[in-house]
């Protein structure tokens, strides 16, 4: 697949770009939640402190879901790649009920049943609160929605127009990227050595933490270097920090210290934040995780939609 030099060296900065905006907001972060030394605790007296609050605060995505859906995206200029987002979610959202009917019961807690509505959905071992469902359901549709948003409109500028011309020039979206699986690898090796020789807990494996070195890295690994020059980076910034805001801001706040729910510390790494109710660091890349995916896979499914080719010889280049 040829790409102009100027347009791959500007895809590249861009993603750099994001990297760099992150450690702008991480590094400081990371030093000054370091000197809180004595976390404070919060002392809960009353035996339901937040009645349906797991419930309420799922208003967090689906506000924004409604307000994106009903009065930003029904403008006649915009053509949104319907078919493209509805295979994306169908793709993506599997993956979270997935994470919660198989590993829930190894990798959360929800001790604070008067959150919730008291209605449980199946899982592996032990059922989940239905809100749990919801959920991952929610905050796939609020990621790719509001990045389909400023794509389409707020950043338009910044976005490639014409995708049917762009995916002929592809012989295939298939293209391995070494780098992003020598990256997920050493994570993991680093991971399970922070686990087994620096934790509190070392008991266990960093289920976790692996879980989501994979969910971003394996679609990266097959589709990074086709992706990155339909990724608009601008978009896909405001996207990652918005949905990291919110997701702080939920269990930062309310989730953990009220116990909506929490983390099984043997799958997690031992890495946590005194200052924000000893919140684990996975806690923290999940929807950067998330976020990554779910915009990768949503690019290379509108390349394929697009191309109107068979899903083999796009993905492939099998005629």
């Amino acid at each position: 697949m040829y790409e102009p030099k100027s347009t791959l060296s500007g895809s590249r900065l861009s993603a750099w770009m994001v990297v760099v905006m992150l450690g702008m907001v991480v590094v400081p972060a990371t030093l000054t939640l370091d000197t809180v030394r004595s976390p404070a605790t919060l002392q809960i007296k009353d035996s339901d402190p937040t009645p349906y609050g797991y419930t309420w605060s799922l208003l967090l995505f689906l506000v924004p879901i409604l307000v994106i859906a009903v009065v930003f995206l029904p403008r006649e200029e915009l053509k949104i790649p319907r078919r493209a987002f509805w295979w994306t979610i169908g793709i993506l959202v599997p993956s979270g009920f997935a994470l919660d009917f198989f590993f829930a019961s190894r990798f959360f807690l929800f001790p604070n049943t008067g959150a919730t509505l008291r209605i449980s959905a199946p899982a592996l071992h032990k059922p989940v609160p239905i809100e749990e469902y919801v959920f991952y359901f929610a905050g796939f549709v609020a990621v790719l929605l509001l990045y389909l948003w400023l794509d389409e409109y707020w950043l338009a500028a910044y976005n490639v127009r014409d995708y049917r011309t762009e995916s002929r020039k592809i012989d295939r979206l298939v293209r391995f990227h070494l780098p992003s699986v020598i990256l997920g690898i050493a994570l993991i090796v680093a991971g399970v050595v922070y686990k087994k020789a620096f934790s509190p807990i070392r008991a266990g494996f960093p289920e976790y933490f692996t879980f989501l070195v994979l969910a971003a890295f394996v679609p990266a690994s097959g589709f990074f270097p086709t992706a990155r020059r339909f990724i608009n980076w601008r978009a896909f910034s405001m996207t990652l920090f918005f949905i990291l805001l919110v997701s702080l801001l939920w269990e930062v706040t309310l989730a953990v210290p009220y116990k909506w729910w929490n983390y099984q510390p043997k799958q997690m790494l031992g890495m946590r934040i005194g200052a924000w109710s000893e919140l684990p660091i996975e806690a923290v890349c999940v929807w950067i995780a998330v976020t990554y995916t779910t915009i990768i896979v949503f690019e290379i499914v509108k390349l394929w939609q697009a191309s109107e080719r068979p899903a083999k010889d796009v993905f492939l280049g099998l005629k």
